[in-house]
């Protein structure tokens, strides 16, 4: 929408959309501005402009309008005490890391707290009506500002002042009674010096008309009353209409204090510190005609060209330039960068190559291009500082200092190869473009800043920081494609009483797909792959959802539209992934209380013979590490957890258990399924699971890789563990293969066999018999490895519709289980895992067993 169309309508009938009760108690009078024509409320006769072209903008420097002197800190205190005694409820900020949005990597507003996305439509959940949060936000686009400006930061905190007027809250009266009466009241400023902007919002497909509040051309706050759904030209009024007003704290603070700089009264002793270091002053007498200087021209000319006209009209020589702003410059531009890390970091976010962390990574070698010998001191202070405010960040206060140790560390352990690339560039006859630069930095990692230190370019280029964050700004989230004709709705079983044999009836045949109106056929989602089986003799090879259908998909001859039909899954394929499931979820805890607060899921995938989770962490993990997660994880397994599962409304699960719920992803429904194990994990998940962490048996990392920065693979199997020998006992209808077991084990070792389905050769061993299932394999492999012989051990057996393969091998074999394993499961169609002294995999080619099992034999034996 042409916001300009819409402010031209609002603006032409005031009395409708902006005219409250207090401009006319309190004497504001509705003015056009004489430069621009824009419409703004002034209690001030002599005020002719807008403060945009107000000669007192920014006078408040130096000269504030309040006899008070309040930092970030105390600023907060006295905007909460103001709206809790107005009846708001005060609510903690919501994580800088936006988990509840799939298009967001950070929280940008605080409106964004409470917005939920489902398909098209934007819903909204207020934990309390009315309420005011301290949200901390993060934006990347305005970076090359940051430090520079005065008034730039990569994250600030937007004071949320949110209500509901259809549900119990207040309306555009109250509104601008109350951000009127706070900025008079306990900040003391004078009501003339308030100036009311007309101005509008749009987005989302939802708009109305807002009131930007500004004291001596510093906007403080913006009122927006979101209104309309539609077009200007076409709409309609929200079923609940919503004040969204949200304030900047750091300006808050600044208007009272009156420093050069909104950054001066925002970092607390932090800023002391480092100001120290690089000897900066940020007392000169030269500072206040600069900044103002660069605060009135903003948005009239480049950054570069404003600061040097900022320079010249302060009076300042560029020798002084250099001693006085460049340090000041890179004093904010540290402090700003470093409390952003602070939060995105304890928020679980890291610093890489790829999303939302690049703009962190750049943050984090901007800081270390600065000079700035040591920045652990500085960590402590911004957090102590910030602590007043945010006391769950001193919780993580040691994860926030190995992170950025390792990411510093990393970046300086280039630094000769960057030397390599700068010397090149010094060569060239051409001067570097910033989409040249964007390539340097996001291939090579190789920040403006170097380049700038090592005499290979003269500046940072305006425009480069800008557009590298625009391009990790937002994640891509590609737009859902247009419906096909309905089909029709299929009630799932799987979360009711999930039979694993059932009656159904045939509703539509759709391409290859059979749609029943109930099945309990799970369907491919959240990682977790489809059950298969039969209906009505038809072999499932794949399940689907599409909308409220659920799609079984053959390549047989369907049944008949209306016929009432016999179904079948696969209940052993289903267990093992049930249990894969479930294992998963007992890795990602057990991963994140071994390696750090920063380990979230990035993806995982559940099959019937193996899975993988995907990690979020910053290096590749030891053999240590492995083992460690590994162990922790059985132990959860051991201890048999009960798991649970509850529905819970979206509002009361997030309130209840906050944001690591969503560590599969965002869940785009109003009720969410949460799964519990124990005390130890909770998720909202829609897959299957067992009841207790027993049923997974043993968990066993096969192999862990780095796949990409930032992100750690685990793939690992559940297995049955071997159970203590007791004579005579053996799980109900299982058949007793102990003295096969105990016969075999004295004869693999040193003897010779061959039969159609046990053949060994002094420690090599081959066994394909539909007799013997995955526990007996299991068992006799383990105590032939323990035997002290060496062994080599294969064993092949049928599991649903699939043949597995389960390969062990001593240290000392001269065999490699995760080759044969591998070369066995390509053969039947399949996959394998593992490493070199135990893998498992397998197929659905049934028909290759047998030779497969010759192929083992002859590699073997």
């Amino acid at each position: 929408m042409d916001k300009s169309q819409i402010l031209a309508k609002f603006s032409a009938d005031p009395d409708r959309y902006y005219t409250v009760e207090l401009f006319q108690n309190e004497g504001f009078e509705r003015r056009a501005c004489r430069i621009c024509g824009r419409y703004y409320w002034s209690a001030d006769p002599g005020m002719l402009e807008c403060p945009d072209h107000d000669p007192n903008t920014y006078s408040f420097i130096g000269q504030p309008p309040t006899g008070m002197r309040l930092d970030y800190t105390e600023a907060w205190k006295r905007i909460e005490e103001f709206f809790v005694s107005q009846n708001h409820t005060s609510i903690p900020r919501y994580p800088v890391v936006c988990r509840w949005r799939d298009d967001l990597y950070y929280t940008i507003a605080s409106i964004v707290d409470f917005q939920r996305v489902a398909g098209s439509q934007v819903t909204f959940q207020f934990p309390a009506n009315p309420l005011v949060v301290p949200q901390t936000c993060l934006r990347f686009k305005d970076i090359e500002n940051v430090g520079v400006t005065g008034r730039h930061f990569s994250s600030f905190c937007m004071v949320g002042q949110h209500s509901v007027p259809d549900t119990g809250g207040y309306w555009k009266d109250t509104c601008m009674e109350l951000d009127h009466d706070l900025l008079t009241g306990p900040f003391g400023i004078p009501s003339e010096e308030i100036t009311f902007v007309e101005d509008v919002w749009a987005g989302g497909g939802s708009f109305g008309p807002s009131l930007e509040y500004f004291v001596r051309g510093l906007e403080l706050g913006n009122a927006v009353f979101t209104e309309f759904q539609g077009t200007i030209e076409n709409h309609t009024t929200l079923k609940h209409r919503i004040i969204d007003m949200g304030a900047g704290l750091e300006r808050f603070a600044w208007i009272t204090m009156g420093t050069p700089t909104a950054y001066d009264c925002c970092f607390g002793p932090a800023l002391d510190t480092i100001l120290d270091i690089f000897g900066a002053d940020p007392d000169h007498p030269a500072l206040k005609p600069y900044y103002i200087g660069v605060a009135r021209g903003l948005d009239s000319m480049p950054i570069s060209a404003l600061r040097e006209r900022a320079r010249e009209g302060a009076g300042i020589s560029p020798d002084a330039f250099g001693r006085m702003i460049l340090p000041l410059e890179k004093s904010y531009m540290v402090a700003d960068h470093l409390r952003t890390l602070i939060f995105a970091i304890a928020d679980g976010s890291l610093p890489s190559n790829v999303g939302g962390g690049y703009n962190l990574r750049m943050m984090v070698r901007r800081i270390a291009d600065s000079g700035i010998p040591d920045i652990h001191d500085i960590i402590e202070r911004q957090v102590n500082y910030l602590s007043a405010t945010y006391p769950e960040l001193d919780r993580r206060r040691d994860d926030i200092h190995t992170i950025l140790d390792i990411e510093t560390e990393r970046y300086r352990s280039t630094r000769g190869r960057m030397a390599k690339v700068a010397s090149r560039i010094k060569q060239k006859s051409d001067s570097i473009t910033v989409g040249e630069l964007i390539t340097l930095y996001e291939s090579d990692g190789i920040t403006p800043e170097y380049l700038v230190e090592c005499g290979a370019i003269p500046s940072v280029p305006d425009g480069f920081r800008a557009a590298l964050a625009s391009l990790h700004q937002s994640r891509r989230r590609a737009p859902p494609e247009p419906p096909e004709s309905p089909l029709p709705a299929t009630t799932p079983l799987y979360y009711m009483e999930d039979p694993h044999t059932f009656e159904a009836r045939v509703l539509a045949i759709h391409g290859d797909a059979i749609i029943l109106d109930k099945t309990s056929f799970y369907p491919r989602g959240g990682g977790q792959e489809p059950d298969r089986g039969t209906i009505a003799g038809c072999h499932i090879h794949d399940v689907e959802k599409a909308g409220e259908a659920i799609l079984h998909h053959t390549a047989d001859t369907p049944p008949e539209v209306g016929r009432t039909v016999q179904c079948a899954i696969d209940t052993e394929r289903r267990r093992n992934i049930t249990r894969h499931h479930t294992a998963t979820h007992i890795l990602n805890a057990s991963s994140r209380r071994t390696l750090g607060s920063w380990v979230w899921q990035h993806s995982a995938r559940k099959d019937a013979d193996h899975a993988r989770l995907d990690i979020t962490h910053h290096s590749a993990l030891t053999p240590g590490q492995i083992r460690a997660i590994q162990d922790m994880a059985n132990d959860m397994v051991r201890q048999d957890l009960p798991v649970s599962i509850q529905y819970m409304d979206r509002g009361s699960a997030e309130s209840e258990y906050g944001f690591s719920i969503y560590q599969g992803g965002v869940v785009p429904v109003d009720s969410v399924r949460i799964v519990s194990i124990g005390d130890v994990d909770v998720e909202a998940c829609g897959g299957t699971h067992v009841p207790r962490t027993g049923m997974v048996e043993h968990i066993t990392i096969t192999r862990a890789k780095r796949i990409q920065d930032g992100v750690v693979r685990l793939e690992f199997t559940v297995m049955e563990r071997e159970a203590p020998h007791m004579e005579g006992a053996h799980r109900e209808g299982r058949p007793d293969h102990s003295g096969t077991i105990s016969q075999l084990c004295g004869e693999i070792p040193a003897g010779s066999h061959q039969s159609p389905t046990i053949s060994y050769n002094m420690g090599a061993c081959v066994i394909h018999d539909d007799a013997y299932d995955q526990k007996f394999h299991t068992t006799l492999a383990k105590r032939l490895v323990k035997s002290g012989h060496t062994i080599t051990y294969c064993g092949m057996f049928r599991s649903g519709p699939a043949v597995r393969v389960m390969v062990y091998c001593t240290e000392d074999s001269p065999h490699n289980a995760m080759e044969i394993a591998e070369t066995i499961s390509e053969m039947l169609g399949g996959r394998a895992a593992g490493n070199h002294t135990f893998a498992q995999g397998g197929g659905r080619h049934t028909g290759m067993m047998q030779e497969a099992a010759a192929w083992a034999r002859e590699a073997i034996l």
